[in-house]
């Protein structure tokens, strides 16, 4: 199932159901059915597996038109959810841990743990809303197309063979990075500024995944092909890195993973190439769709 957050003309946030070429407000339907449900994803999330049972029915019972059915087209998306926490993960596939060394400083050997590092959630922006481009603080702004991890249930400690119960669903996220922010070997204001986690459009539910190591990833530049790869190039699979972030920090049920990016990002290119005001970036993993955000100058 496809869980997104929406407007229509001068509505406030809602809570949907994408199907196919309709979205289903799901408050709507609950209120026409009596039914119990939280009124955003987050808290959809934080009520737990009744609460996704409920979505389930109500999105089998609704009909194809009426008050709660919209045309995709008439509808804005916002990003799905604000997380408590963005867990990112760095040098996570062989190829860009090669050419972060040829291009970034970072080390040649592989690493043996997940290299992690925090954003700060008021660094999400949603699909179709701007990245900023501050040129005050970076001459160096660049991309990463990653599959993100929406954590559905508490977790601390998890071992590798428990991860996947603790999974709600999956979504994307552009890891933006101003590369000539990094300080002292620090990412966190590199990669922490605000609109730096554009994500969404969607949240896809777990069980609509068969295996999110197969996954197809690609990002565009104004039409051009700059990353492909695909998730099962992943040096820490996913099982590995919730039992390594749980093993000393609580993932709490709406967090994210953002799992690491491929090969391709700008400061690799010859010669490297930044995103600049007016570039367009688009993000897409393979049965998830494709987050599209254009580059606007902040100064």
């Amino acid at each position: 199932m496809r869980l997104v957050t929406f407007t229509t003309q001068d509505s406030t946030p809602r809570l949907g159901a994408q199907i196919g070429d309709r979205v289903l407000d799901l408050a709507a339907l609950a209120a026409a059915s009596g039914a119990e449900l939280p009124g955003d994803l987050l808290a959809l999330i934080q009520a737990g597996p009744a609460a996704l049972v409920t979505v389930r029915e109500l999105v089998a019972a609704a009909g194809e038109s009426g008050d709660a059915v919209h045309a995709f087209a008439d509808v804005t998306l916002l990003a799905p959810l604000r997380p408590g926490n963005i867990v990112g993960i760095g040098l996570n596939y062989v190829e860009h841990v090669a050419e972060s060394n040829r291009t970034l400083d970072t080390a040649k050997e592989l690493p043996d743990r997940p290299v992690l590092f925090g954003k700060p959630s008021t660094a999400i922006t949603g699909p179709g809303h701007p990245i900023l481009h501050d040129g005050n603080l970076t001459q160096q702004l660049d991309w990463e197309c990653e599959l993100a991890v929406v954590i559905g249930r508490t977790a601390h400690k998890v071992s590798e063979a428990d991860a996947w119960e603790h999974v709600f669903g999956y979504s994307i996220m552009n890891d933006i990075s101003a590369r000539d922010q990094r300080r002292s070997g620090q990412w966190f204001f590199s990669k922490g500024q605000d609109s730096y986690a554009p994500f969404g459009p969607a949240v896809v539910t777990a069980d609509a995944i068969a295996d999110p190591h197969a996954l197809d990833l690609s990002l565009r530049v104004n039409g051009d092909v700059k990353q492909k790869s695909n998730t099962r190039h992943m040096l820490f699979d996913i099982p590995r890195l919730i039992a390594d972030i749980s093993s000393g920090m609580t993932l709490e049920p709406g967090d994210v993973i953002s799992t690491g990016s491929p090969s391709g990002v700008g400061a690799a290119q010859d010669p490297p190439q930044y995103l600049q005001p007016g570039d367009v970036v688009e993000a897409t993993v393979e049965g998830i769709g494709t987050l599209t955000n254009p580059v606007i100058d902040a100064r």
